[in-house]
């Protein structure tokens, strides 16, 4: 009977034993995804605790994105003072009156060869409206040392791709940011009373693709027949515009 009983107890002590090795917390919590520990990996390595840093970097960014700045359909455009490569100061008030398109512009972007060289583009629409109240003026933001950059540049592909308008330098960045312009081309139309009536792609083309639809020429084509535009804003396609990074000098390269 001793010998029984002692072997109950020998048994006894092995199950407890044993379910502490299968019942263990530890076992439980990776068994139920509910108790885990509210741990994540980031690409850093690191543990950080809680599962919404995700969700709240992307209500950080579309915020972002809600207040981007930059010059709106119906309102008064930014006004500007700038000066050309050939040395002629351009501000904006002095063309009241007259139908502006200004084209952000950069001689070595792929974007702007696109339609300056393998395609007349621009040159072919400032021939269209030539005499008719119309100026046309590029804008070039990229900063010191940037693609793009640079009077004598400038000066050059300009010439090179036989463009009758001016190239004005905005090295500083101040009216591209104050316009909102992101790439090149970027085209910004503005009406007779100085209001902002067409922003975006110069066509319905692609990077690498002319469009069969010159969005700016038809804007300007509605303004002059004192007609509403159809179409006031596209998706501007191209090359980014090289702004100045953050504590970058902005003096202008000769």
């Amino acid at each position: 009977m001793k010998s029984m009983r002692l072997f109950s107890g020998v048994l006894a002590v092995g199950a407890i034993a044993l379910a502490g090795t299968f019942f263990s917390p530890a076992a439980a919590m990776a068994d139920d995804p509910a108790k885990q520990p509210d741990t994540h990996k980031h690409n850093d390595g690191a543990d950080h605790k809680g599962h919404d840093h995700g969700d709240k970097d992307k209500k950080k960014d579309t915020k972002k994105m809600g207040d981007a700045k930059g010059a709106k359909i119906g309102e008064a455009a930014p006004e500007f003072t700038l000066t050309d490569v050939d040395g002629k100061t351009h501000k904006l008030s002095d063309y009241k009156g007259k139908i502006v398109v200004l084209e952000w512009f950069n001689p070595e972007c792929p974007a702007i060869l696109q339609h300056h060289e393998k395609a007349k583009t621009f040159n072919d629409m400032y021939n269209d409206f030539k005499g008719k109240d119309v100026v046309m003026i590029a804008v070039n933001s990229s900063a010191a040392g940037k693609q793009g950059a640079g009077k004598e540049l400038n000066q050059k592909m300009a010439k090179q791709f036989g463009m009758e308008y001016p190239v004005a330098l905005d090295e500083d960045g101040t009216v591209g940011h104050a316009y909102g312009a992101t790439n090149t081309p970027h085209c910004f139309v503005i009406d007779k009373d100085g209001k902002l009536a067409y922003k975006g792609a110069i066509d319905n083309g692609k990077f690498g693709k002319n469009g069969d639809k010159n969005y700016v020429k038809q804007a300007v084509e509605q303004l002059l027949k004192g007609e509403t535009v159809t179409t006031p804003e596209t998706a501007a396609y191209g090359c980014s515009v090289k702004y100045a990074d953050k504590g970058q000098s902005t003096t202008p390269k000769k």
